[in-house]
Formats: structure tokens, sequence, C-alpha cells
């Protein structure tokens, strides 16, 4: 279990896609790690496809000091997290300190907003969000998964397995440097 006792929060609301959430979160549990699902309120959200996900914690409550690692599924989710200050202030706390961001699909919409693309960084996503990736100065790749600096990137949900095979071994080699 490569991931023991390191703690990783995905970020969820109401229109997430279920798979970009289930896998990545069951995945990252199976390596040991513990995984938060954190919402705006501890209210149930009803994903994309029906599936209902219970969050354990608020967005607002998360420290990142205490977070090894960050996950941004896609679906309709990202378009409305991404309109709060809480949600990206993480988010640029979590890049600022190096940590590992999983972004998949519509998930780069928050990573967007809250300002974390380099120019010129390598990255992937929904073609439904590719124009605003390249209007960021970002360089699109149409690939299914990989790491750009501490950013894991993800296409969409056909690509999920390659997705988690990336998030764990960048979030892997991340715990061996600490």
């Amino acid at each position: 279990m490569k991931l023991q006792n390191k703690t990783i929060a995905i970020l969820i609301a109401e229109g997430v896609e279920d798979l970009e959430y289930y896998v990545p979160f069951m995945r990252l549990q199976e390596e040991g790690a513990n995984v938060l699902s954190a919402g705006l309120e501890l209210k149930p959200v009803k994903g994309k496809n029906g599936l209902i996900i219970s969050p354990n914690m608020t967005i607002d409550s998360l420290q990142p000091d205490t977070l090894h690692g960050l996950v941004l599924p896609g679906g309709w989710a990202p378009d409305k997290l991404r309109r709060y200050d809480v949600v990206k202030n993480l988010v640029r706390e979590m890049d600022a300190a190096g940590k590992i961001i999983g972004i998949i699909c519509h998930g780069g919409s928050i990573a967007i907003s809250a300002g974390i693309i380099q120019k010129e960084e390598r990255v992937t996503g929904s073609t439904g969000i590719k124009d605003d990736l390249v209007n960021v100065g970002a360089l699109w790749t149409d690939e299914p998964a990989f790491r750009s600096g501490n950013h894991v990137w993800g296409r969409v949900v056909a690509d999920i397995p390659a997705f988690c095979r990336e998030l764990v071994d960048a979030l892997t080699k991340q715990v061996k440097s600490q």
C-alpha cells in the first residue's frame, strides 16, 4: 500500500462525473490513502449519472498542510465549484506547496479559475474546455493522461485507468521525497 496514512481530498458538487469521482476514490483507498470527499456543505450531492455522494468534509474545513493531494473530477461540478473563493484558494495553496493535483475532464475549469496553469503547460481534458485551456496559454495535448509538474491530467471517463495510474505514481513519488 503505497499511500498508507496519506490524505487526499476529492472536491465534489452537484453534477460531478460519478466515475471520475468513484474510481479514483477507490483506487486511492486501495493504496491505503485516507480519501476525503469534500463539498461546499455536508449535504449529499447527486452525480451526473445519478449516484449519490455524501461529503465527509466541507471544502472550507480542509487544511492544505494536512493534505498530500487533491483531485478535481469533471462533470458539471467544476463549473459550480470554480465560482467559490474557498475552492480557488485551496487549489492555489495546494499548488503553491507543490502538492499533487489530479485534474480530469472538466476539472480543468477549476484549475483555470484558480490561475494555476502555467504558460505553455502541457494539459488535457474534455474537448469542451479545450479552448479555455488554450486561451490561458496552455498547450493542449490529446492524450489519455500524463503528469506536468505537480499536475496530473486526465482526458475523459474512458481514460480513468490511465489517469489513476499517473495519479498513484505521482503521489507515491511525492510521498517518497518527503
